[in-house]
């Protein structure tokens, strides 16, 4: 090997280290924005009745909620049957508790809905998120292929070249052997 053969491959090895650090820099400047995104989520910030409308929504669909309206139901109808003259307010068809279960599913339906839309978005910004870290995954896939593919292509290269200069020794040597065999 003379000089001129290993300046070529250390040319070669720098030529395929550069591509190599190129890679890996594009990658890190594509994976930036995603970074900062994942790390900075925007902050959430809430009216007065949207933290009214959550805590409305939270306290309508708990069990506590549930368990102490059948029992304010359960003493409100006790109460109204067994009462008689003047203590009794909503006699037995009641239609003063039917009137205020109406208010109260009509106040409550769209507060709730106000936190559910609340609720959707919040899952949105989610989703993106999750988006976002299978787009980073798939760049860094990419990345990594992309390397594998530049090293595959610097091994055959290496594997061609050793196979032509393993061809020229044999030729070498045959005509060595030829020579010796005409003299």
């Amino acid at each position: 090997m003379d000089n001129k053969e290993v300046d070529r491959l250390v040319s070669d090895e720098n030529k395929h280290l550069k591509k190599l650090h190129q890679i890996v820099e594009d990658t890190l400047k594509a994976e930036k924005l995603i970074i900062y995104n994942l790390l900075n989520p925007p902050l959430e910030i809430l009216s007065q009745g949207q933290k009214i409308s959550d805590k409305v929504a939270r306290f309508g669909g708990s069990w506590r909620f549930i368990i102490l309206f059948g029992i304010v139901l359960t003493v409100w109808i006790f109460f109204n049957a067994v009462a008689v003259g003047f203590y009794e307010f909503d006699p037995y068809p009641f239609i003063l508790m039917n009137l205020i279960l109406s208010c109260i599913a009509a106040l409550q339906a769209p507060v709730i809905m106000m936190s559910q839309n609340r609720q959707e978005e919040k899952d949105r910004m989610r989703g993106e998120n999750d988006y976002l870290i299978n787009l980073k995954a798939e760049m860094q896939i990419r990345s990594l292929h992309q390397k594998m593919d530049l090293l595959l292509e610097e091994q055959i290269k290496t594997l061609f070249d050793t196979q032509g200069k393993q061809f020229d020794l044999l030729k070498e040597i045959n005509r060595k052997l030829d020579n010796l065999y005409t003299k």
